[in-house]
């Protein structure tokens, strides 16, 4: 694992990587032809599509053999694509979960199969049959989220104006929204408490800021209902939003209530995983404010370089052991740091890393 390549370019979660004794497939004195099976949950979001192609292509390229499928956000779909993955006579599972309980039947026929099972950005629950997680930080995720509107909104501890501000976290039976929607929560506390950040209309857990399945209708309807429940009398300054397909809902629902983007009284939205669509309503001050760029081909490199390590006899690098509990242990991890992107940064962070052109950006489809 290039370890020193990934520190240079976003560092890792702050801890030392470290090795922990192989597990599953890894354990086996049989030769492993690094055959892999990758499920991803669906080609509605642009990024698992790149991810998926881009985990087969460096599987390939070591000479692997693999399957990939996309579950399409159906849970039956995708068990029923992993189960043909075992059928077929994978070593290695690559999976990106649409519903983060829903695979521990399938999983123990894996394992019954000497399958090595890689948790794939999203943490599979309540199984024992996980091996490794690979990710990001995802409550730093949340944090650079709230910070970007702290600081937009221009937010100090001895602020006296008020900020009306609402809350939208992700899909409930995806784990990560917990982390993504506490790391929010946590940074906006002090604030909230303090008295200069208010939320109208009182939603801050989990439950009822919640958005099924990602869907940027589901929170299209939800700020729209906000809007006219909360705000008819008064400014919304901001939207904490953890993913950009919903941030471009929560735009749809306040352009239609004549909100203008790019104006003065136009909220701060955030997102994450720079989508092109919402880099260029980022560049073009039309709308989303932020998002948070989680390089995905760090990633790949992250899960593909776990299942090579196995395949040689070594056990893989991973950098926590004690952040992630799946409700049956804690999954030993390797983290990766998100970024914050901007207006003011992006060209850096996004372009001249070569994850995006500027053509591309510009040239993104209208939603």
């Amino acid at each position: 694992m290039q370890l020193s390549r990934r520190g240079l370019l976003f560092g890792t979660a702050g801890l030392a990587a470290v090795s922990l004794a192989g597990c599953g497939a890894g354990e086996d004195t049989k030769q492993l032809s690094g055959f892999t099976g990758i499920s991803m949950p669906t080609t509605t979001s642009d990024r698992w599509v790149l991810e998926g192609a881009d985990l087969e292509k460096r599987l390939k390229d070591l000479g692997y053999k693999t399957i990939l499928e996309n579950g399409e956000d159906d849970i039956p779909t995708q068990v029923s694509q992993i189960q043909s993955m075992i059928d077929q006579g994978v070593e290695f599972l690559i999976i990106a979960a649409i519903g983060n309980t829903s695979l521990g039947e399938v999983l123990s026929k894996a394992k019954d199969k000497g399958v090595t099972i890689i948790s794939y950005d999203r943490l599979i629950l309540e199984t024992p049959d996980v091996d490794y997680y690979a990710s990001f930080n995802n409550y730093q995720v949340g944090v650079l989220q709230a910070k970007h509107i702290i600081s937009r909104l221009g937010i100090t501890e001895t602020s006296t104006e008020k900020f009306n501000i609402e809350l939208f976290s992700g899909s409930t039976d995806d784990n990560n929204s917990q982390h993504f929607f506490q790391g929010g929560l946590d940074t906006l506390e002090p604030y909230i408490y303090g008295g200069s950040v208010v939320i109208p209309s009182n939603q801050t857990e989990l439950e009822p800021t919640s958005t099924d399945k990602w869907s940027r209708d589901v929170a299209r309807d939800r700020m729209a209902g906000l809007l006219e429940e909360f705000y008819q009398d008064q400014p919304l300054h901001a939207v904490l939003s953890p993913y950009d397909g919903i941030s471009r809902g929560i735009v749809e629902a306040l352009v239609a209530a004549d909100f203008e983007p790019g104006s003065d009284d136009f909220p701060v939205i955030t997102g994450q995983d720079a989508e092109l669509r919402s880099l260029k309503a980022i560049k073009e001050g039309t709308g989303q404010t932020e998002t948070v760029f989680k390089d995905t081909r760090l990633l790949a490199e992250v899960a593909v370089d776990m299942v090579k390590s196995i395949v040689e006899g070594s056990t893989p690098d991973v950098n926590d052991l004690g952040t992630y509990d799946n409700g049956f242990k804690f999954i030993p991890s390797y983290l990766l740091d998100p970024v914050d992107v901007t207006a003011e940064n992006y060209k850096e962070v996004v372009v001249a890393s070569g994850y995006a052109t500027e053509e591309a950006i510009d040239n993104a489809p209208a939603d």
